[in-house]
């Protein structure tokens, strides 16, 4: 199950609307740039260098980057890319971006920027993943490149919480309902906010959605590509549609897979996505009454979640042991929406619910470990929570005073009866941040852009499908193709329709009728 779970926690990364219940590398960019391409065998040197979209950004934009073979895996290349920390003051503070690129295993067609999603999941381990991430035409082709966005992994990551405090963080009740457990949970919010701030500096004001795009233009011209080709999902969907709009006519072949809605205020997108999740869970129970004359969850799907509502509760009292540490219901929350990314995960679900109910917790912990990407000695491999929270908190705000939180219940519960308040106590999540981003919110439809490729699933916990259906009408040249399905994304999901789709689109730029269903 170990192994498993090491493989979920790389490919069902997830957009995060509720915030979860290392220093800045610094440098002042050289006058000519010093790195020079080493590329791989399969890798041409890069084309022409291309101009620069604003004075100052010259030599942001006439990098070369120094491909070197990773110390992990000598067969995958990585580096770095140099970014102003501010793009209003290209000649102030740089940060270094950390890159990881699988070089094309045939016929290099180019390369392929991606982005796992989250906000705040490192993209260099998603691409060092490919193999598992991608079918065989897509790595045959391209070159993946994965970088960890600003903020993110080892690209200036933003630091809050020790790894004690973050253990008690996720651990910590998301549905206060005495007004012991509510200062409690108070005091949990406000702090995080205000570590974040005292231990992150003044970077953690730089790690918007907005300059993570900046940063994608300038990678794209150091790897010589004269367009970009990605492949986002799931948060990367807003990170590709906010480059679409910064950037149109460097738009080369986009695809966002599990799209975010970007016009969506923070409530409805949280009411959106709890209604998501109880989707899946519907369709998960739905699956073991299908699967079995004796579901261990009940006799039918309102039955089976009363007995995982009815768990959670009872771990709310009594936390369950889980090895040398104890399950609590923060924990269990995330143990149960973490296989819900992915349907082929489902078993783990099964198996870590029983074992739950009969008064064991370790298997629900391995789960909840995997989403936030905690490792057995208790450290953690990257920040993706504490990035997600400065990345969503950064590019709005928005946030529900604490004691308005009960007038939330009765929407959120038509929601999601399962989750509904965890979802309303999460909107106050940014109370107490301080720090204000400088970029302006854009209204995003990418006028001028080349068919930009959009997918959706039916039944997709995260990223409910009316979100791809509303993105890709926003976009001026947006082309929507659903999945009727379970999980989070569609490419890869075991979708030979989808997944020809994305490939001939990709490597031979062929554009599916819109509206296409699979």
């Amino acid at each position: 199950m170990k192994k498993v779970v090491a493989i979920l926690a790389v490919v069902a990364l997830a957009l995060t609307t509720f915030v979860a219940v290392g220093l800045a590398v610094r440098g002042s960019l050289p006058d000519e740039p010093t790195a020079r391409p080493t590329p791989s065998p399969t890798t041409p040197p890069p084309a022409t260098v291309t101009a620069a979209p604003e004075a100052g950004l010259e030599n942001y934009y006439s990098q070369r980057i120094d491909w070197k073979p990773c110390e992990t895996n000598t067969d995958q290349d990585c580096g770095t890319l140099t970014v102003p920390i501010d793009y209003a003051d290209p000649t102030g503070d740089t940060i270094d971006l950390a890159l990881l690129r699988v070089p094309a295993s045939g016929s290099r067609v180019g390369s392929m920027v991606v982005n796992p999603g989250g906000p705040g999941a490192p993209g260099t381990s998603y691409a060092a993943a490919a193999a598992q991430v991608f079918r065989q035409p897509l790595l045959e082709g391209f070159d993946i490149v994965g970088f960890d966005p600003r903020g993110t992994g080892r690209s200036a990551p933003v630091d809050c919480l020790s790894d004690s405090e973050l253990d008690a963080y996720l651990a910590g009740d998301p549905t206060p309902d005495t007004p012991a457990e509510e200062r409690s949970y108070e005091d949990s919010v406000l702090s995080f906010a205000a570590k974040c701030v005292a231990n992150s500096g003044p970077d953690l004001a730089h790690v918007t959605t907005i300059e993570a795009a900046r940063d994608m233009d300038v990678l794209r011209s150091a790897l010589g590509e004269d367009t970009l080709t990605y492949l986002g999902a799931s948060y990367g969907t807003k990170l590709g549609a906010t480059y679409a709009e910064l950037f149109p006519e460097k738009v080369g072949r986009l695809v966002l897979d599990g799209a975010v809605d970007v016009s969506l205020d923070a409530q409805s997108m949280a009411l959106q996505q709890a209604e998501g999740f109880e989707t899946a869970l519907r369709a998960y129970v739905q699956n073991c009454l299908d699967s079995t004359d004796n579901c261990f969850l009940g006799d039918t799907v309102d039955e089976g979640l009363a007995t995982i509502s009815d768990l959670l509760d009872s771990i709310e009292e009594q936390p369950l042991p889980a090895g040398d540490r104890e399950l609590e219901v923060g924990n269990a929350f995330y143990g149960i929406i973490t296989p819900l990314y992915n349907r082929d995960y489902w078993f783990l679900l099964s198996t870590a619910l029983t074992s739950a109910l009969e008064g064991q917790g370790s298997a629900l912990m391995d789960l909840a470990d995997a989403y936030a990407s905690r490792n057995p000695d208790g450290s953690y491999s990257d920040n993706s929570i504490e990035a997600n929270y400065s990345i969503n908190c950064l590019d709005d705000p928005t946030s529900v005073p604490f004691e308005k939180v009960s007038s939330l219940f009765p929407a959120f519960e038509e929601a999601s009866p399962t989750f509904g308040r965890i979802f309303a106590w999460a909107m106050t999540g940014c109370q107490g941040i301080e720090v204000q981003s400088s970029e302006e919110p854009l209204t995003i439809t990418a006028e001028g852009a080349a068919p930009i490729l959009v997918l959706g699933t039916s039944r997709d916990p995260a990223t409910p499908l009316i979100w791809a259906e509303a993105l890709a009408g926003q976009l001026d040249s947006g082309v929507l193709v659903e999945r009727d399905g379970d999980g989070h994304t569609a490419y890869n999901s075991g979708n030979e329709c989808i997944d020809s789709i994305v490939e001939d689109y990709l490597l031979e730029g062929a554009v599916p009728d819109d509206g296409t269903t699979c």
